[in-house]
């Protein structure tokens, strides 16, 4: 039973934490990225995961890891989104990485379309309190795009084992 409850609760509530931290204050703290990973191993452990497939799934975090933190020394992402998908990656595993990547793609490409027309127009008066709106709408501020990659990952991980592996029977009938 707290098996199935980690498998159901521990990484949507990282991602949504990732995705609201990345909103409010456009940060992802590394104990996000921390927790992702030291869950991965715990869960991966306790489920009886094989050597062989924790390595493959270590390597997907590797490979998004590579990539991710070449764009960031570009300066096309930050820190804690390349971080993210990574850890996210290592979760996933290659099986799941390609639909994670497309779908967070074309979501962060419709968030950037939507923060783009955002900052095109005037906040309204009573929510020009709001210091991390104020930080969202400044014109030189990034995008959050740890809104994307969690959003992409929690479409995601309902598909993989981790879910599969849920006895939802248990959850109903009880």
């Amino acid at each position: 039973m707290i098996l199935d409850l980690l498998r159901l609760l521990l990484f949507p509530m990282l991602m949504a934490f990732a995705a609201s931290s990345d909103l409010l204050t456009m940060t992802i703290s590394n104990r996000v990225s921390l927790l992702l990973i030291a869950g991965f191993f715990v869960l991966a452990v306790a489920s009886g995961m094989g050597l062989t497939e924790i390595g493959q799934q270590i390597g997907a975090g590797a490979v998004v890891l590579t990539v991710a933190f070449t764009c960031f020394a570009m300066g096309w992402i930050g820190g804690g989104d390349a971080k993210v998908a990574a850890a996210t990656a290592l979760w996933l595993g290659f099986d799941y990485l390609l639909p994670y990547l497309l779908i967070s793609s074309v979501l962060g490409g419709v968030l950037t379309l939507l923060l783009l027309e955002f900052r095109r127009w005037p906040i309204p008066y009573m929510l020009s309190g709001q210091q991390w709106l104020l930080r969202l709408h400044h014109h030189e501020t990034g995008i959050p795009y740890g809104i994307a990659l969690a959003a992409g990952a929690l479409m995601v991980y309902p598909q993989t084992d981790w879910i599969r592996a849920v006895d939802l029977g248990r959850f109903i009938a009880g």
